[in-house]
């Protein structure tokens, strides 16, 4: 007979999860296995609410196995390490992202793309090689391999950048992989939400001219003034997009809701790339002939390996990137989700869970 989430380890934990797809989160006890030899054992003090958070929780991608602890923005103090740990130690400022584990064997493992692998264990959501569900930073501590381990920067607020361990992530990346992070260049970011607007920060701070796509002219002047976008394109409108079309070197496409493409893929300079990050429940639909036409390339880009992350931090430490957030405690999980699924929040909830989670 299996055992129930909350014995099937030695230690036990607390947290706030989903049990079925109603999305709604309850208080839940669990349990996490005890410090192994390469472990590091963390207290959680803060963790981002992801809209994958909510896809998860609410099974809208069909493979969510319950109960749901989510959580993959995760900062905290480490409180125990293993006997043959050399990254950390014991009072160091830590973070968790979207991995706790992978083979750390196969090409992309030992190419440092650990978020490739075919046997990549999730934060939360995937099954560890026990057998057992992983549970995420919804929670009061964590224990994770060494490898999978970000150093946090000194000095870094630790509650503002959780959301980086993503959100900043998931944007960085496709930025530097596909090249479009050259002084000059000239990017378009679709979407201003959690992912837009950090995508924003960081395209600024390569050097580039950041134009902000979105469906809405009333955030043309958050875009501009506070976030620093040299310009507003509403995708709605056919006059403006006509006018900008071929002048974007690449596009960081963040919407995670179904949408076109075409308008989009026309403001693009010949050879130029879209990468999509945000990721809708509904496939889209792909216009082929305007990519022929322009040997034109739409690709996907998912978070990011161990270096890139690690090195994404200190890059954001370095120029002082920082998401816009809100901090919440952990009993206004329900509402912040209610408001998320609406894109009521500038621009990341944040989870302040050493003050507000509290055992049942």
């Amino acid at each position: 007979m299996a055992k129930s989430p909350e014995t099937e380890h030695p230690v036990k934990v607390f947290g706030w999860g989903s049990r079925d797809p109603s999305g709604v989160f309850h208080p839940i006890k669990f349990s996490r296995r005890t410090t192994g030899e390469h472990d590091v054992r963390f207290k959680v003090l803060y963790c981002g609410v992801c809209h994958t958070d909510l896809h998860m929780a609410k099974n809208d991608w069909g493979f969510t196995q319950y109960p749901l602890i989510p959580g993959h923005e995760i900062v905290g103090e480490v409180t125990e390490i293993g006997s043959k740990v050399e990254k950390v130690k014991v009072g160091d400022k830590v973070g968790v992202g979207c991995l706790v584990g992978s083979c750390r064997q196969c090409d992309q493992c030992t190419s440092d793309l650990e978020n490739y692998c075919p046997k990549v264990i999730w934060t939360y959501g995937s099954v560890y090689t026990d057998g057992t569900l992983a549970h995420g930073g919804y929670s009061n501590l964590m224990v994770v391999d060494e490898h999978f381990i970000v150093l946090w920067p000194k000095n870094f607020p630790l509650d503002i950048g959780s959301p980086l361990l993503c959100a900043g992530i998931t944007t960085y990346s496709p930025l530097r992989y596909f090249g479009l992070d050259k002084p000059g260049m000239n990017i378009g970011v679709v979407g201003l939400g959690g992912l837009g607007h950090v995508a924003v920060k960081f395209a600024k701070a390569f050097g580039t001219k950041v134009t902000v796509i979105s469906t809405s002219i009333n955030k043309k002047k958050e875009a501009i003034e506070k976030l620093g976008a040299d310009s507003f394109l509403v995708s709605r409108d056919p006059e403006e997009m006509k006018v900008a079309g071929g002048t974007l070197d690449g596009i960081i496409d963040t919407v995670s809701a179904t949408h076109p493409l075409l308008a989009l893929i026309s403001l693009l300079k010949p050879h130029g790339k879209m990468v999509l990050v945000g990721a809708p429940a509904q496939p889209l639909e792909l216009p082929v002939f305007p990519l022929i036409s322009g040997k034109k390339i739409i690709a996907g880009s998912g978070v990011g390996g161990m270096k890139e992350t690690q090195e994404m931090i200190d890059f954001a430490a370095k120029h002082n990137i920082l998401p816009d957030v809100e901090i919440i405690p952990i009993d206004y999980i329900n509402t912040a989700m209610d408001r998320l699924a609406k894109s009521d929040v500038k621009y990341r909830f944040v989870i302040d869970i050493a003050k507000s989670l509290k055992a049942e």
